[in-house]
């Protein structure tokens, strides 16, 4: 029954287009009641979508993905917390903010990083605190990899990682083969998020250049 369903999916999926690159196959559907926007979950970013890597593992569309609702910010540093770089001067899709101390602001990207590597430590970056901070991020479509902080077991999290140098996509597209890696572009190596057993070159599994992580099919 379960092979039935996954062809199932796949089938309806082809028959859909992303409403983001417009291109065919989109297997995911915004899950407010109503609305029918699809996307493929590498658009996801392009396209202002949330996922919540948690729980039902629901999605939604730039128009219902959950918002942040804060106080107004206590001060008037519009700067990273993570790169010290310079944010917006509101709270959106790009720029997120803990809700506990409400002070600290950071680029999706940069706290989408932090996550990766922080693993079980993972917590706000300017007052320390980890639960409530942890479901916050969770629910704004953060992902958080269910392994040790990096720094504890000298392994380095991303797509750099060279621990696996071998493609495991189902076809590999790399003209080098399945051991060719390189440091940046399409033929950069992605460990999966979870299990970091699995890998893929960056263009054999259609990763955009605004994906923050990859995960295998197993996981």
């Amino acid at each position: 029954f379960l092979v039935k369903d996954t062809r199932d999916i796949i089938r309806q999926a082809a028959k859909k287009s992303c409403f983001i690159c417009y291109k065919m196959g989109a297997s995911i559907t915004c899950c407010q009641t109503g609305c029918d926007r699809t996307f493929h979950l590498p658009c996801a970013p392009d396209g202002q979508c949330v996922t919540q890597y948690f729980g039902a593992y629901r999605s939604f569309c730039w128009e219902h993905s959950p918002q942040q609702t804060l106080q107004p910010r206590p001060s008037q540093d519009n700067t990273c917390t993570i790169c010290l770089d310079a944010v917006e001067d509101k709270v959106s899709y790009k720029t997120m903010a803990c809700p506990v101390c409400q002070d600290a602001r950071f680029h999706r990207q940069c706290i989408q990083r932090l996550a990766l590597h922080a693993g079980i430590g993972f917590r706000c970056p300017c007052c320390l605190n980890q639960e409530p901070f942890m479901m916050e991020m969770l629910t704004m479509g953060i992902r958080l990899s269910k392994r040790p902080p990096s720094w504890e077991s000298d392994q380095e999290v991303g797509p750099s990682d060279q621990r696996r140098g071998r493609c495991d996509a189902t076809t590999c597209l790399c003209p080098g083969g399945r051991e060719h890696t390189e440091a940046y572009g399409p033929w950069q190596l992605w460990l999966c998020s979870s299990c970091t057993a699995e890998g893929t070159h960056q263009h054999c599994s259609s990763l955009g250049n605004s994906t923050y992580s990859w995960e295998c099919n197993t996981c």
